[in-house]
């Protein structure tokens, strides 16, 4: 009967002839990747991305101050790149206001409507003193007049929905393919009164009704909150509006 051998083993990581000869006969396994190579290699990667992604963000008057730094041919396809995307925004921007809403043409200006184009709603608050509400109706104006691509309508929540709570104001609904895709109750999901562009620029890119390089961003979007808000219960689009005992 053959007795097993007993085949000294050093530390299995370390670099030794004898643990490569081990290696080699599979008595012992490979040595994993250092962690420092991985790490090194990840940020190689990144920076290679960055520096590849580095004239995404910048308009036609930045990639002109690059002229001395950039090779020429790589601005001038940035630039046309740029060119098209204006030429883009102009076609299609064809609101740039923001529209006021009857609940008899709820369904033909905002489910209809979004089947061409998003459509944001802004139920506001019936009270005077409603702080948020207040702000977002001036943000909107400024929205609409800057992403004239998208709809911005607005509408009293309570002649909306027959005693839609105040306290529920102001309300946000992003509509898309004639459903709501998004829901945003007050803005304490944003950022309270101290919302902004920035922040209704962030939830347009998370619903999709804007690009993360669109030119015409406030950069940089904040990313010290969550890049999605939290979801709020969803009506169907085709019954919003004639709803009045959901939110009683």
């Amino acid at each position: 009967m053959e007795m097993p051998v007993n085949v000294p083993i050093d530390d299995p990581n370390y670099d030794t002839e004898w643990n490569d000869i081990l290696r080699k006969h599979g008595i012992i396994p490979e040595k994993p990747p250092s962690p420092t190579t991985i790490i090194e290699e990840a940020i190689i990667k990144a920076r290679d991305q960055a520096h590849e992604n580095r004239l995404e963000d910048k308009d036609l008057d930045q990639l002109d101050e690059l002229e001395d730094d950039e090779d020429s041919e790589i601005l001038e396809q940035y630039r046309k790149k740029r060119m098209a995307e204006l030429s883009n925004i102009s076609r299609t921007s064809v609101f740039n206001q923001v529209y006021p809403l009857q609940k008899p043409d709820y369904s033909r200006e905002v489910t209809d409507a979004s089947k061409k184009s998003f459509v944001l709603v802004h139920l506001t608050s019936s009270l005077g003193t409603n702080v948020e509400s207040q702000l977002l109706t001036e943000l909107w104006r400024e929205m609409a007049r800057k992403f004239g691509d998208i709809k911005f309508c607005e509408m009293r929540g309570d002649m909306c929905i027959e005693g839609y709570p105040d306290k529920n104001t102001p309300t946000i609904l992003v509509y898309r393919d004639g459903d709501i895709k998004r829901q945003i109750v007050t803005l304490r999901e944003l950022a309270g009164t101290k919302t902004g562009i920035r922040d209704l620029q962030r939830l347009l890119i998370d619903a999709g009704a804007l690009e993360g390089n669109d030119s015409r961003l406030l950069h940089a979007v904040p990313s010290s909150q969550s890049s999605s808000f939290p979801g709020r219960k969803t009506m169907p689009a085709s019954n919003f509006a004639e709803d009045d005992d959901e939110w009683a």
